[in-house]
């Protein structure tokens, strides 16, 4: 039921939200409470104290007669009075006589001229007004009752009490009106909250359904999808992680590709040299004047397979961290010379002039095996693509407490677009392949990781069909 974080969302905020307003109604409830007993209070007072004040007028002019004969004589008036006070305070309101008779009430139920109370019970509420304030009055109402009672006296003698009598300690109208208002308004600030959730939620879950079947489409090794999200929020940012993530995938897995039909044409194309050969001198079909120059055919291409196999074995132990550092302090210029000499038949061959810019000898505490393959991924690219009669410059120097190597050679150089991508694994550029038939694009990635292994950079500049410069730098 609750699988999906939508539904946990939307549950989860739809019970805070009604246990909010849940309390908010209980807590304005009790509030209004309290004040509508206050209001009915109130209400009842201006109500005893009204009819109070009428009696004392009426008992005035009656100046000889009982309270009885005041009520009789002006029985139309006072009953007027008496509907509507106890109209306006939702109430019932009776005169009694001292000696407990009904003399006047706006109570239905209710006869004039019954006994009312006993004279006992007048006698205690006309002593004490506020002692039956909330009560049945010594058993004269079946329940208790919200009570208001004042005497009519006429000089020093009390001839009557009225009492304003309730059966709702409330002011039910107001009260009654107030919570309906609440709820009303509880309920569309309710329905407001719910479809603000429901939108905000969407906003969010959405672009996780998105990512969640994007990387469903990648565990099927589709890497061309994407996200697209709008916004600058924090899944605006994990979509657009996601999609560079993807962008790298993708690239990798088309890298991996090409490097595996290159690896694959590297693997096939020597072997089916060596077989045909081996087979050509077996057979006889190749003479035995003409082996020794085959044989060496066969050589060459055994040493590149085995190149192949050991830059692929390279590979491997760099990415499962089985390479260590072996640190050593030794001589860098002179370890650039000797792999500059290894290139000597490639460099005669197409008439290369070389430039070894190093004033003195530059030592540097970094790994031997791993800068020599630096230095000879380096040269040997730069012979590669360096024209007849181009130039190829080494340049070793101090500056800022490290060695700089910087080796640059003149040629096509590298498009601006494709340099951002160089140093990546199994990528070639479109000049390369078409100049270069033998290379797996391993070797700047190599030499790229080499030299951070050591806490150092490498970068490379190019400016088309003038040069290209590969510049590292090592620990002194």
């Amino acid at each position: 039921m609750f699988k999906s974080v939508f539904t946990k969302y939307m549950t989860s905020f739809a019970l805070l939200i009604a246990m909010s307003f849940m309390l908010l109604v209980f807590t304005v409830s009790t509030m209004m409470t309290n004040y509508s007993i206050s209001s009915k209070k109130a209400i009842m007072r201006k109500a005893v104290e009204s009819v109070s004040i009428s009696m004392e007028t009426y008992v005035s002019i009656e100046k000889d007669g009982t309270l009885a004969d005041t009520v009789r004589a002006h029985n139309a008036e006072i009953m007027t009075e008496l509907v509507g006070y106890a109209s306006l305070s939702d109430s019932d309101i009776y005169i009694v006589a001292s000696d407990g008779t009904l003399l006047a009430t706006s109570d239905k139920s209710r006869e004039v001229g019954e006994a009312f109370m006993t004279p006992t019970t007048f006698l205690l509420a006309a002593s004490d007004t506020s002692k039956y304030s909330l009560s049945t009055i010594e058993d004269t109402f079946r329940e208790n009752r919200l009570n208001n009672i004042r005497t009519v006296a006429s000089g020093d003698n009390i001839e009557g009490i009225i009492v304003v009598s309730s059966t709702s300690a409330q002011d039910t109208t107001l009260y009654g009106a107030m919570i309906r208002t609440i709820l009303l308004a509880s309920a569309w600030i309710f329905l407001a909250a719910l479809v603000t959730v429901y939108i905000i939620s969407q906003r969010i879950i959405d672009p996780l359904k998105k990512l969640s079947q994007a990387a469903k489409s990648f565990a099927r090794g589709n890497f061309g999808e994407r996200v697209y999200v709008s916004g600058h929020d924090e899944v605006a940012e994990l979509a657009e992680a996601f999609n560079n993530m993807a962008a790298v995938l993708e690239k990798n897995e088309e890298n991996r590709n090409t490097f595996l039909g290159n690896v694959s044409h590297d693997l096939r194309t020597p072997m089916t040299v060596i077989a045909g050969f081996v087979d050509g001198i077996r057979d006889g079909t190749i003479p035995p004047e003409k082996q020794d120059y085959y044989l060496e055919i066969i050589s060459t291409e055994v040493r590149r397979l085995s190149r192949l196999v050991n830059t692929l074995l390279e590979i491997s132990r760099m990415q499962s961290g089985e390479r260590k550092l072996n640190i050593t302090h030794f001589n860098v210029s002179e370890k650039a010379r000797q792999v500059l000499l290894s290139f000597e038949k490639k460099i005669d061959a197409k008439k290369i002039e070389i430039e070894f810019n190093n004033d003195e000898d530059v030592f540097v505490s970094a790994d031997t095996d791993a800068v020599h393959q630096v230095l000879y991924n380096l040269m040997d690219n730069a012979v590669k693509f360096t024209p007849e009669k181009g130039t190829i410059s080494v340049t070793i120097e101090k500056k800022e407490k490290k060695a700089h190597i910087r080796i640059r050679n003149t040629g096509e150089g590298i498009p601006p677009e494709e340099l951002p991508n160089i140093f990546d694994r199994f990528y070639k550029s479109d000049r390369s392949r078409g100049l270069d038939k033998t290379g797996t694009g391993l070797g700047l990635y190599i030499a790229k990781t080499n030299i951070n292994m050591h806490g150092e950079k490498i970068t490379c500049k190019s400016k088309q069909n003038e040069y290209t410069e590969f510049e590292f730098s090592l620990p002194l």
